[in-house]
């Protein structure tokens, strides 16, 4: 949910600045100028629309993993593979977020408590004795 949101604040900022900045060349400009101002206004649209893709999902994930909704792990996988496009910190978000939602916690705490762990102790084991080691 933090990188989602990271993502939406820079987008946001970016789309105010660009579109500032396109408008101003639609408006005032001539000719070419007014131009640009329209493809300017054209790329801003058509990257909030991926930015609401990819921060949107990882955003409503989060907050499905937070409130431990029903759907909270299929929400949180989703939302970790998108992250894991982003370069560094999406990558090592998304890869901590599989790891714990493929693994015996996560499926323990999400599918209930009829997912026995991958380690058990062998059913003949005997702990060492104290000072065994010596």
């Amino acid at each position: 949910m933090a990188h989602g949101g990271m993502q939406a604040l820079v987008m946001i900022i970016l789309s105010i600045i660009y579109g500032v900045m396109g408008a101003a060349f639609a408006i005032g400009g001539r000719g070419e100028q007014r131009m640009v101002g329209a493809i300017f206004i054209g790329m801003i649209v058509f990257l909030l629309f991926f930015a609401f893709f990819f921060a949107g999902s990882q955003i409503v994930g989060g907050y499905k993993v937070f409130k431990e909704k029903a759907n909270a792990r299929t929400w949180g996988i989703i939302a970790s593979i998108v992250s894991c496009i982003s370069f560094p910190l999406g990558t090592a978000a998304g890869v901590y977020g599989l790891w714990f939602l493929f693994g015996d916690e996560g499926k323990r705490f999400y599918l209930g408590s009829s997912v026995q762990p991958s380690f058990q102790r062998p059913i003949n084991y005997d702990p060492p004795q104290p000072g065994a080691w010596q």
